[in-house]
């Protein structure tokens, strides 16, 4: 899954304050998986970009935010893997493109996606590696590129929102949780099959052509 920027529903979220707590940590290595915890009271600003508020937002600690109507037809439909459902105080809404004065926004609740169960298939996902694997329950590794990534067989239970050991920092979705999301009209995100997800900021697998050198 994969935020849709500057759509009609483009909307970003900023914690009013550092409240934060300890990372989560491997149960079998100890080391640090993910960012610091985001602790209560949960407060902060929407800034709006697009035109109407988003129903779904990552929140900067990992979480997601998502709106109550969102919370709602989650659990009607009986979809698994998000949990807390906290609520959230909007504080401030600031509109950072040209259009009429937001109204009031919906009320947002702070959700935790699962972690634990799923992992990456490290012999199936294509990850160009500067860190090798130490630990083979949290998988961490130091990837420099990505041009496609898989699950390892057995791991994953059917959970619709998770994050998978090995890669933390990415958000899987099954594709019950995207029709799920198309039946109810949700905004504000897009979808990457997993085995087609890129992800390169070095362009370590893709470089740019180096245009040619003028003699003049």
């Amino acid at each position: 899954m994969k935020k849709l920027t500057e759509g009609q529903h483009d909307t970003e979220f900023s914690p009013s304050k550092a409240n934060v707590g300890p990372a989560l940590r491997c149960p079998q290595c100890g080391e640090t998986v993910g960012m610091l915890t985001w602790e209560p009271p949960f407060q902060g600003e929407l800034e709006l970009y697009g035109k109407d508020f988003g129903d779904l937002m990552q929140e900067p600690s990992g979480g997601l935010l998502v709106t109550e109507r969102f919370a709602e037809d989650f659990k009607a439909e009986g979809l698994t893997g998000l949990s807390g459902f906290q609520p959230v105080e909007i504080l401030r809404v600031r509109r950072k493109r040209r259009g009429p004065k937001p109204g009031p926004p919906p009320r947002y609740l702070y959700v935790l996606p699962t972690y634990g169960q799923p992992a990456l298939d490290m012999s199936r996902s294509h990850i160009l590696i500067h860190k090798p694997m130490r630990c083979t329950w949290c998988r961490a590794i130091g990837p420099g590129a990505i041009d496609g990534l898989a699950l390892e067989p057995g791991t994953w239970n059917g959970e619709d929102v998770f994050r998978p050991r090995g890669m933390w920092g990415v958000l899987m979705v099954s594709e019950r949780f995207m029709r799920f999301t198309e039946k109810h009209a949700l905004s504000h995100f897009t979808w990457i099959p997993i085995d087609k997800y890129v992800w390169d900021p070095m362009q370590l697998l893709y470089p740019q052509p180096v245009p040619p050198t003028s003699n003049c």
